[in-house]
């Protein structure tokens, strides 16, 4: 459950949003596996799991812990994976979110030789359990990082699928991968948030696809060009249709990527000048919020508490 006070300035903070999840970071930095193990067990939802596994990616030093957790269970794939996942992340630091001709020739080097060894934990844990989402969701983003194409990432997403076809962090993974920068189109882009958005059960957080593909696109515009483009009635119209079949939707069950989701619908609409209809999904959010997509509107915490102010003036 998110955490609920009257408004005031947005929270960042993933484990003051969702308390619940310092449990969590509290097992990893004592290095306790069982706790950390047993966390894990608890989440019973695949992108439940993979929000978890990004938490502990981010922890600094996390990797001495997991290697050792590796060393003393070499068959168990939970610990191969989130190693793997945070050698993904000390390589991501490395390369930086630099365009690629802003990345040194001794970066990518770097980089390449974390998400290599990523990859070779990887490799074992998907050959041995074929079916294990977090592995082959790991996989798709070191298969965008090592620049192995289009057709690569697309055949690890669809090994996911074939057990776990709502996967959501797999979803938008994929979704990144298909965006022009990585060497994919708009149409592309476009058409896999629709269409998985169409196949999601009600109430899914899919749709959030649809609002994340806007934003990409926004990004990718000229000055002037990208408000005019998610001013579009037609923009706006399928972002709220999408809204309306997810985070809005009645069956919604929330999660704990609850608050990305609302994020980018409440982002997308207010920098088209949908204010109103932004409205409900500042008040799902409350004071929680996610970097993503906040971050790439400069600084996060006033173009939250700006567009909130509107949003709920309108609406």
């Amino acid at each position: 459950m998110l955490r609920s006070e009257p408004l005031a300035r947005p929270q960042f903070d993933p484990y003051v949003s969702m308390p619940a999840l310092t449990a969590l970071r509290t097992a990893v930095q004592a290095g306790d596996w069982q706790a950390t193990g047993a966390f894990f067990d608890s989440l019973t939802d695949e992108d439940d799991r993979a929000y978890a596994s990004s938490l502990v990616s981010e922890l600094d030093g996390s990797e001495r812990f997991l290697e050792r957790v590796v060393a003393e269970l070499p068959t168990a794939p939970l610990p191969r994976t989130l190693l793997a996942d945070r050698y993904v992340v000390i390589g991501w630091r490395i390369r930086s979110s630099s365009r690629a001709q802003h990345v040194s020739r001794d970066q990518f080097r770097q980089f390449h030789t974390w998400l290599r060894r990523a990859e070779q934990l990887l490799i074992e844990v998907c050959a041995e359990h074929p079916g294990y989402a977090l592995a082959w969701n790991a996989r798709i983003l070191s298969a965008r990082g090592l620049e192995l194409g289009q057709s690569e990432a697309r055949r690890r997403y669809d090994r996911l699928s074939e057990t776990h076809p709502h996967h959501y962090a797999a979803q938008s993974q994929l979704l990144q991968q298909l965006c022009p920068k990585w060497s994919g189109s708009w149409e592309a882009l476009h058409g896999f948030a629709r269409e998985r958005t169409a196949a999601a059960p009600p109430g899914s957080h899919t749709g959030a696809l649809v609002a994340q593909a806007h934003i990409e696109h926004w990004l990718e515009l000229d000055s002037g060009a990208d408000d005019r483009y998610l001013k579009d009635p037609a923009v706006r119209d399928e972002l709220l249709a999408a809204a309306a079949v997810s985070v809005l939707h009645p069956d919604f069950r929330g999660g704990h990527y609850a608050i990305s989701s609302h994020g980018y619908f409440a982002a997308a609409l207010s920098l088209g000048g949908h204010h109103a209809e932004a409205a409900p999904h500042f008040r799902a959010l409350g004071n929680n919020a996610a970097s993503s997509p906040w971050s790439y509107l400069g600084d996060k915490e006033a173009a939250y508490l700006k567009h909130r102010e509107s949003a709920l003036a309108k609406g």
